[in-house]
C-alpha cells in the first residue's frame, strides 16, 4: 500500500498563509509522484483559553478550502467537531477528520460515516490501538445500513491515526505498538507525527511541543509499518496562531518525506 501524506496548517489563517502551503505542496507532488492531501481546520474549538485564536468558522473556512482546492487541484481534509459539520464540511472536502478527543461520539461519527467521504479517526489520548475497533465498527454499521453492497475495514474507507497518549501532566509519549495493533482493524494507520510531540497546555494558557523530534516520530512510525504520515506545516511556525511549537517548517516538508519515500 502506496503511503499517503496530510499536509497544511492547524487551522486557516489567511488566504495568503493557505495559498503559500498549497503552492509548496503541489511543487512537492510534482518533484515526488505524491498526492499529499491538504489539511486545514476551520475552526479549533479544543483550544486551551478561551482567548485563543479558533478560525474563521464553518461558513468562511469551507469556501477558503474550496477555493484552494478548485485553484491547486489539491485534496482536501478538514477535522469536524459537531455531527451537524458533516454534511457541509464534505460538501467541499474528500477525507473527514474527527478529533482525538471525540473518537468516541457516536453521533458525530455516523454524521461523518452518512456522507459517503473518507472518515479519519484520531486515536484519543486514553485509548489503546486495540479500542479503536468500536469507532471503526460504528462508522462501517451506518455505512452498511443503507449499503447495497457490505463495506469492510479492507474497503480503505476508515482509517486511524496515532497521535500519543496522556503520559502524567503535559506530555505525551508514543507507544508504537499502536501502529500494528490498529492495522489489524483498519489497512490504513497515520502516523500523526506533530500533535505526537505536543505538550499539551504546558506553554502557559496554550500548548508547547518539540517539533525536532518530528522527522524521527516519522522514522519510527515507518518501521512499525505506518500507512500514512500527518504533517502540520506553516511557513513560519514561530507565529503561526495555534499549534506552532510542534509544527513543521513547510521549508523541511520534502525533506522529511523524502525520508520516508
Amino acid at each position: 500500500m502506496n503511503p499517503v501524506f496530510i499536509a497544511g496548517p492547524c487551522v486557516i489563517e489567511s488566504m495568503e498563509c493557505l495559498e503559500e502551503v498549497a503552492q509548496e505542496l503541489v511543487r512537492i507532488n510534482s518533484a515526488l509522484g505524491t498526492d499529499i492531501i491538504f489539511k486545514a481546520s476551520f475552526d479549533k474549538a479544543n483550544r486551551t483559553s478561551i482567548s485563543s485564536y479558533r478560525g474563521p468558522g464553518l461558513e468562511k473556512g469551507l469556501l477558503m478550502l474550496a477555493q484552494i482546492k478548485e485553484k491547486y487541484g489539491l485534496r482536501l481534509l478538514t477535522d469536524i467537531h459537531e455531527a451537524w459539520q458533516a454534511a457541509p464540511a464534505a460538501e467541499v472536502v474528500d477525507v473527514l477528520q474527527i478529533p482525538a478527543f471525540l473518537c468516541r461520539q457516536t453521533d458525530l461519527l455516523v454524521a461523518a460515516a452518512k456522507t459517503g467521504k473518507t472518515v479519519n479517526i484520531k486515536k484519543a489520548q486514553f485509548l489503546s490501538g486495540q479500542d479503536m475497533k468500536y469507532p471503526v465498527q460504528k462508522v462501517l454499521d451506518t455505512v452498511n445500513a443503507s449499503a447495497a453492497t457490505p463495506v469492510t475495514p479492507a474497503d480503505d474507507r476508515v482509517w486511524l491515526t496515532e497521535r500519543g497518549n496522556s503520559f502524567g501532566y503535559n506530555n505525551l509519549v508514543v507507544d508504537f505498538r499502536n501502529i500494528p495493533d490498529m492495522l489489524g482493524i483498519v489497512p490504513r494507520v497515520i502516523m500523526d507525527c506533530t500533535h505526537s510531540v505536543q505538550r499539551p497546555g504546558a506553554a502557559g494558557g496554550k500548548t508547547g511541543g518539540n517539533r525536532e523530534f518530528v522527522p524521527s516520530m516519522a522514522l519510527a512510525a515507518k518501521a512499525f509499518g505506518a500507512t500514512g504520515y500527518f504533517f502540520e506545516v506553516h511557513p513560519d511556525p514561530e507565529k503561526a496562531l495555534s499549534d506552532g511549537p510542534n509544527m513543521l517548517y513547510l521549508r523541511d516538508l520534502e525533506g522529511v518525506i523524502r525520508s520516508l519515500l
